[in-house]
């Protein structure tokens, strides 16, 4: 069945957002020179910026990053990634970054599974591992099994429960959304993080969160996915990680459902929290060696 997509809102509030958000990702992606952009790809979603570094003998990952996240925000932990495989990265049109600013409405997480399976044979010639962080994951398990897809990491995964919502998220979030700023970005960063980041680490995603709130309209996390979905990825192998203090997605949380929908049991990240990705990208290294093998 084809997905047609209903056009919403731009996630840019004005031409000048837009221009602040595009020179923080250049200034960003231009700390690794190696990672090259790719010739943008028209897809029914609108133009997809991708981007590719070379890397070690192992398949290549393409990351799909979670809400408000992109390529720029990444290049720290694509980095680390590049020393065991060559590494793709993409901007998702509807979200922050270089890609088609125009949002898109209705059955939102099907529609970007489409998207995905429109991409990944302009972007590569070859298998990837799909690497899906937050909301991302959700896009890889709404996509449709094919021989370019050697295998699935779900980060922090959304889409296989319910996030788990709390008075504390909602104490920090908002301040967050209202009033962008140094303060209320690092608590945010703080919140998302695990104990075994320090503040001063991540000084890079704050900057980026207030930019986010300053000028663009933010979106939601995705709700759980119907049962479908996971059975169509019976026969391609799937790995789940969450960090121990993920406060939307707790081991917890995600044991039964990855049990029951994927067969699989969830790999902890000890010391992580939600941003698991770019807190501790050598474990996230250490989990994608588990496909080679």
């Amino acid at each position: 069945m084809t997905v047609v997509p209903l056009r919403a809102a731009r996630v840019y509030r004005s031409d000048n957002a837009e221009r602040s958000v595009h020179a923080w990702c250049h200034k960003a992606l231009s700390q690794w020179p190696e990672l090259g952009p790719l010739p943008p790809v028209e897809t029914r979603l609108g133009s997809t910026q991708a981007f590719r570094a070379a890397g070690g003998p192992g398949t290549p990952v393409l990351v799909l990053s979670g809400t408000n996240f992109n390529a720029a925000t990444t290049v720290p932990a694509a980095r680390a990634l590049s020393a065991d495989r060559p590494v793709l990265l993409v901007d998702p049109p509807g979200q922050p970054g270089l890609s088609c600013s125009q949002r898109v409405g209705g059955a939102r997480i099907d529609t970007y599974g489409a998207w995905l399976d429109e991409l990944l044979p302009q972007i590569t010639d070859r298998p990837v591992l799909v690497l899906g962080h937050s909301r991302g994951a959700a896009v890889a398990l709404a996509s449709t099994p094919s021989p370019l897809v050697a295998g699935l990491l779900l980060l922090n995964p959304a889409g296989l429960t319910a996030a788990g919502v709390s008075s504390e998220s909602m104490r920090t979030m908002l301040p967050w959304m209202i009033h962008p700023n140094e303060h209320t970005s690092g608590r945010l960063v703080e919140f998302l993080s695990g104990p075994s980041t320090a503040c001063d680490e991540h000084r890079a995603e704050a900057e980026w969160l207030t930019l986010v709130a300053r000028y663009c309209r933010t979106g939601s996390m995705p709700s759980p996915l119907q049962a479908e979905h996971f059975r169509a990825w019976a026969g391609t192998p799937v790995a789940v990680a969450t960090g121990s203090h993920d406060q939307f997605f707790s081991p917890a949380r995600l044991h039964g459902p990855a049990r029951r929908f994927l067969d699989t049991e969830v790999r902890t990240i000890e010391g992580a929290g939600h941003l698991s990705l770019y807190e501790q990208p050598e474990s996230v290294r250490d989990l994608l060696r588990g496909f080679d093998s």
